[in-house]
């Protein structure tokens, strides 16, 4: 078991690499099938894991995005996303980062709150996304449509560009 690491590994050619990370296995499975479902310009492989590190003994290909998933009605999604935050490599923090906090809808029945969230993925400065897969067939059909989009369009620009930075930087004094 090791840190994650975005170049630990040669990137496949038009083909990206989600790993999803949360507890809810019924979520993740959902949201992975939701993603599969998806029209994308490059081939999209979607793993799941309950937590990091990954085991090294497996053979895996190359991680492209890594979306932590929070169940907001669950303190031990947040600690088990906090404790695995620290097997990832820094430079993945670069654009290949992302969370996913689910059960926003029902904000009564929240064990963690949503500023938490919007604090661990500011320390991070990584993206943020609400949604409710759980209860709601209409609200799972919404959250597909406003926030499957926004993550499918990461992996392939991820994989594309590993060495980028999405951070933009500032132009040299003089250089113009």
């Amino acid at each position: 078991m090791s840190v994650l690491r975005p170049l630990d590994k040669l990137p496949g050619l038009n083909t990206a690499t989600i790993l999803l990370v949360g507890t809810e296995d019924a979520l993740l499975q959902q949201l992975a099938d939701a993603m599969l479902k998806e029209d994308c310009a490059s081939e999209l492989k979607v793993h799941l894991a309950k937590s990091l590190p990954l085991p090294s003994s497996v053979t895996r290909p190359r991680i492209d995005l890594i979306m932590f998933v929070v169940n907001l009605h669950s303190k031990y999604s947040l600690r088990n996303v906090e404790e695995s935050l620290h097997h990832v490599d820094a430079t993945f923090f670069l654009g290949k980062v992302g969370f996913l906090a689910t059960g926003a809808g029902r904000e009564s029945h929240c064990s963690v709150h949503r500023n938490t969230v919007v604090k661990l993925a500011h320390t991070y400065r990584s993206p943020l996304l609400f949604c409710d897969l759980e209860h709601h067939p209409f609200l799972q059909k919404d959250c597909q449509m406003v926030s499957l989009p926004r993550t499918m369009e990461q992996p392939p620009r991820c994989s594309a560009h590993p060495a980028r930075s999405p951070i933009p930087q500032q132009p040299e004094r003089g250089a113009i």
